[in-house]
């Protein structure tokens, strides 16, 4: 085993030492426990060894820090960068991607053949691999680790999950023998405090020594209306607290943007740096604006000085990096950061304060859950730094002190399968094996394992439904059957309802002094006879009559709620292939696909990345991109790349051709919502040129404050998307059938884009 210059914890030993045997593993252990040991063991064991590994990581940041970090360690000659927009020394012998880069490898399309991407790869690390509950991108890896090559050694490492050995028994069944290694350990413990803001000098402990709540905490008063728009913040008081308390540095996490910046202004004025700190920041800043001359009027560069700092992804990437490095070096005493932070970047502090344990969402506020609030809590207390790291609940009205207690002392969710087959998985599957094949890595996805667990609630329903018709089987007195209890109902009902009619009509003719005609005569008949026939049945005497007749139709209801329930475990475990097959249709339709095999066009599409590529490659296809000039052509690929905003922003207006174009791109979009909803496919198609005018004046050579100064959003809201139409645009200079004409005009867009701040990661 390679000899790290400290004693590793007994589950780093376990894992190194299963990797030393040649099985892959999964490592899952709370945030800090020092989970990337492991990793570091397995790129020793490839240096020595002349053989490659790859490390993934699910952001662009974290892979970009990675980097850094492993070409400190181990010299940048032997480390490469693979992200959506960057490739250094892809050929490495350690190779940092993030997870959708390597997925891509895998599917040996556009990235060239399996084996040349896997060549010499003995160890692929999946970072963070609690992603897989992703919403949007949990499929990349389960879709990773199916496609992986049995003789690459996987080291899943995860935060700490509920089914972790679920997940072990899945990857050991579709890729090859995997170990868990899972612990609770925590090298620096937590302990809990709770802001009451009744009592706003003192920070309370949470719980008891035997694990109660403390009974001397307070909840919050209920507030309404204006009372609830001018409530005191506190953010202050829980600051001078940290501060009194020696529980700086502190991550102080908001779910808001807004209030992130309006909290950092509010703590400036608290002399949380020394002067001689703030000399050192000054020297640090002005070193790293030199670098980044963009940043020179940040309008949060005053509160840096001060100690503070907000960090959200509304602020420039070069600006967040600049906040990451100034807290590494313990100079940022607080960072007031949205719950995004907690995804991995290094950025170690004593304490973390969760300003809320509920949070907004577009239906109304909910509890956070015990993985998001361990994840959060999980960034307190530095290795080899602190003892004890410090978390501090500050309360609100939303929830109760019982509440955040039991949120508290919660263990982890359970990873939950987020694998959605796509027309680009359909395409690539089917570019490399035959459907029956396909259909066969489909049911090996983790959806479909843990199915079991999935269809938990609905089998143990069908399972009561069916034990309650069992129960209800009722002994006839006379042995009739149900269904001549039934005839019988029928005949009653029908025999009231004619006897009703009849008595209508004698009364009708009376008031007239008409007697009854022949067909009145003959239906009053009727209707007697109907009479004598139930007599002869022994309901008409028997007093068990009503509860048989009652039973029947609970019976019914109850076997119309199996079929039901039948009907959704069919649909809920075939749900992956039968959305397989939805997006094969929609394909077919297009000519996308021909005999389970991708025509011209749908190879084309297949090497497209993005939410919808079929939408994309619709518009490619049309021609309608034709004769646009490199400003036109990034504002309409913006408006298709930027997704719907929750806030209302100004519409800007934008040029007579990018206009025509996305009303043409619309009528695309029309035509394929037609097809799409046919086989109940959803797939987000969107025309929001929310950004455009912005893109298109920036191309043209606009200043960056020109242009910024005209829309109220986050500047790293406007990085982001000019980003994504970069990530867009150079698809389209590698993907087949694209036109010479457009291939040279994105080329000339990529070039006009990527200009500072846009290209500063």
């Amino acid at each position: 085993m390679y000899e790290f210059p400290f004693e590793l914890d007994d589950f780093q030993k376990e894992a190194c030492e299963f990797i030393n045997d040649g099985k892959s593993v999964v490592v899952c252990a709370p945030t800090g426990a020092g989970k990337t040991v492991i990793a570091q063991h397995a790129i020793h064991r490839a240096l020595e060894e002349n053989s490659r590994i790859f490390y993934t990581t699910p952001l662009k940041a974290l892979s970009n820090q990675k980097y850094y970090d492993f070409g400190e360690k181990y010299g940048i000659d032997k480390v490469g960068l693979l992200t959506g927009d960057t490739s250094i020394n892809r050929n490495a012998q350690i190779v940092v991607m993030t997870t959708e880069v390597f997925r891509n490898m895998l599917y040996g399309t556009n990235f060239g053949a399996v084996a040349d991407n896997m060549k010499d790869v003995k160890y692929v690390v999946l970072d963070e691999v609690h992603y897989m509950n992703d919403e949007q991108r949990g499929t990349v890896w389960e879709e990773s680790i199916i496609y992986c090559p049995t003789n690459v050694q996987i080291i899943a490492l995860s935060a700490t999950v509920a089914n972790a050995d679920e997940l072990t028994a899945w990857i050991n069944t579709v890729h090859s023998k995997t170990e868990l290694v899972n612990t609770d350990f925590r090298p620096v413990p937590l302990r809990f405090y709770y802001f009451d803001s009744s009592q706003p000098d003192k920070l309370l402990p949470l719980l008891t020594p035997s694990g109660q709540l403390n009974k001397k905490i307070r909840p919050e008063k209920r507030l309404f209306g204006k009372k609830l728009q001018n409530k005191k913040s506190y953010v202050r008081n829980v600051v001078r607290n940290l501060q009194a308390n020696d529980m700086l540095p502190a991550i102080y996490f908001t779910f808001s943007r807004r209030k992130c910046d309006e909290q950092m202004e509010k703590c400036a004025s608290l002399e949380l740096v020394t002067r001689s700190e703030q000399a050192q920041i000054k020297q640090f800043v002005d070193e790293y604006i030199a670098e980044n001359p963009h940043l020179y009027n940040n309008k949060h560069l005053e509160f840096l000085y001060q100690g503070v700092a907000s960090h959200h992804a509304g602020l420039l990437p070069a600006w967040k990096n600049l906040v990451e490095k100034l807290f590494q070096k313990g100079l940022i005493k607080v960072v007031f950061a949205t719950e995004t932070l907690a995804a991995g970047i290094n950025m170690p502090a004593r304490s973390t304060v969760i300003s809320s344990t509920s949070k907004r969402t577009d239906s109304g506020h909910r509890m956070l859950t015990a993985s998001e609030f361990l994840q959060m809590s999980g960034r307190a207390g530095r290795r080899g730094m602190d003892e004890v790291g410090y978390v501090t609940i500050v309360g609100t009205q939303f929830q109760s002190p019982e509440e955040v207690a039991e949120l508290v002392l919660s263990d982890a969710n359970p990873l939950e399968s987020r694998f959605s087959p796509s027309n680009s998985m359909v395409l690539n599957l089917l570019q490399r094996f035959s459907l029956d094949e396909a259909k066969e890595l489909i049911l090996k996805s983790f959806g479909y394992f843990s199915s079991g667990s999935r269809l938990q609630p609905l089998l143990k329903a069908y399972e009561l439904n069916d034990k309650e018709i069992a129960s209800r089987e009722f002994l006839c007195p006379y042995k009739l059957s149900d269904k001549e209890l039934y005839e019988y109902d029928k005949l009653r009902h029908l025999y009231v309802q004619n006897r009703q009619t009849y008595k209508k009509i004698c009364k009708q003719e009376r008031a007239k002094n008409r007697p009854l005609s022949p067909e009145a005569l003959k239906f009053g008949a009727e209707t007697k006879a109907m009479l004598h026939k139930m007599h002869n049945f022994h309901c008409d005497i028997c007093k068990l009559y009503r509860k048989h007749s009652k039973n029947i139709e609970v019976i019914s209801r109850l076997n119309l709620r199996q079929e039901k329930l039948q009907k959704e475990i069919e649909k809920q475990r075939d749900i992956f292939w039968n959305k397989f097959l939805a997006h094969r249709s929609v394909l077919i339709d297009c000519g996308y696909l021909k005999d389970d095999y991708p025509t011209e066009y749908g190879i084309t599409t297949s090497q497209i990345r993005s939410e919808n590529e079929l939408f994309i490659a619709q518009i490619i296809f049309s021609n309608v991109l034709e004769n646009l000039t490199p400003a036109q052509l990034a504002a309409v690929v913006c408006a298709i790349t930027t997704e719907d905003l929750r806030i209302d922003i100004p519409y800007l207006p934008i040029s007579e051709p990018v206009r025509k174009t996305l009303n043409l791109i619309r009528n695309i979009r029309r035509k394929l919502e037609k097809i799409q909803n046919r086989y109940a496919v959803e797939a987000p198609m969107y025309v929001n040129p929310y950004f455009s005018s912005l893109i298109e004046l920036w191309v043209e050579g606009a200043e960056w404050e020109t242009m910024t100064e005209q829309i109220d959003i986050g500047e790293g809201d406007i990085v982001r998307s000019f980003k994504r139409v970069v990530d867009v645009l150079r698809q389209f200079t590698t993907i087949n059938n694209v036109p010479e004409a457009l291939v040279y005009t994105a080329r000339d867009a990529i070039e006009k884009i990527l200009r500072e701040p846009v290209d500063v990661d």
